[in-house]
């Protein structure tokens, strides 16, 4: 996986943003409206880059005026991370913006921007500016949970520990207990630093048999997530040796968690019975899933490890050889139950 954790969430967090996409706000010249549908499709099978540069088209095609080309020139530029593209577009909608909201929407996909690149370039310079977005957004909307959060991301990672903690207490007071962003922002607010590792994005997901896993309540415990589908042959080959893994580690700190990318969703029920895959099973329903786009798979198997702290220690595609790797944070996992334990 390429991004970091707060890539992913922040990639997540344009949603709301482009759910309030106004219908004016399309290309009105014909020729942009062919391109941008095209852009669309392209965005819905996961072609993140052909929809940039199709939205790129449509926008000049529209004489650089389509705020909804621009839009998803934010987004599909932080998933492609192609850092130019994506700034440029956040700084037209800055300059188009007149309304409050606005005016609050185009400063927060400047910083979430800004923050991803910093994410990956290291750079103080891109998380000082990032903050400083952030702050111009609420100015303008102080209840805009989403920049309370990148907000406290950025200045964690400026290495404001007191000043990110505040940030990341306020963004969990402002949103629902549902909301998966807050079970990770109150990790952040006790451990800061974490910010700071390559965490894996928080998720939830509701199992074959109803149960349901939220990735930050796994916290303590060694997760594997492990990418498949019925229809890849070495995928079907490597079933056995997951099998064996599940049950060699039951009773221990560790969880594995099998994410289907099948999109027949009886022939998935139907091959995990019959090969007794009995650790917990998640259909993401193809490349396009919400859990397969979250950590950036695009070739299977492909697995993540992701240790007690939920930082991510190993990824691999192909290979499931990740015994002797799992052992060593299984030991490590323990050993902070057990310090947990003495320190009550």
């Amino acid at each position: 996986m390429r991004s970091a954790a707060m890539v992913l969430v922040l990639a997540c967090l344009m949603a709301p943003v482009l759910a309030q996409e106004k219908t004016n706000e399309g290309p009105t010249n014909e020729k942009a409206q062919k391109t941008y549908k095209e852009a669309l499709v392209y965005l819905d099978k996961g072609a993140s880059q052909l929809a940039l540069d199709d939205f790129k088209k449509a926008d000049k095609q529209d004489g650089g005026h389509c705020l909804a080309c621009q839009k998803q020139m934010v987004k599909c530029g932080i998933q492609v991370h192609d850092w130019k593209a994506a700034e440029a577009a956040a700084g037209n909608l800055i300059t188009e913006a007149q309304r409050p909201q606005d005016i609050a929407l185009a400063h927060y996909m400047l910083g979430a921007v800004l923050a991803n690149e910093g994410k990956e370039k290291r750079k103080d310079e891109l998380f000082a500016r990032a903050h400083e977005e952030m702050t111009k957004v609420l100015a303008v909307a102080p209840q805009f949970s989403p920049a309370v959060l990148v907000d406290g991301e950025a200045l964690a990672c400026l290495k404001q520990d007191d000043a990110a903690k505040a940030c990341f207490e306020h963004f969990a007071k402002m949103v629902p207990a549902s909301n998966p962003g807050r079970q990770r922002a109150l990790r952040y607010a006790s451990r800061p630093e974490l910010v700071r590792a390559r965490m894996a994005p928080p998720f939830v997901v509701t199992t074959a048999d109803g149960q349901q896993v939220s990735l930050d309540d796994l916290q303590g415990k060694v997760v594997l997530l492990d990418f498949w589908a019925t229809w890849c042959a070495e995928c079907v080959t490597a079933v056995p040796h997951v099998r064996e893994l599940a049950r060699k580690f039951q009773g221990e700190p560790l969880v594995v968690l099998s994410i289907s990318l099948d999109t027949n969703r009886e022939i998935w029920k139907d091959f995990i019975a019959k090969h007794e895959m009995t650790w917990p099973q998640y259909f993401d329903g193809g490349w396009t899933g919400p859990i397969a786009k979250l950590f950036e798979v695009h070739a299977i198997p492909h697995t993540f490890t992701i240790d007690a702290d939920g930082v991510l220690q190993d990824e691999r595609i192909g290979d499931v050889s990740i015994e002797g790797k799992l052992k060593k944070l299984v030991s490590q996992a323990r050993d902070l139950q057990m310090a947990a334990k003495q320190g009550q």
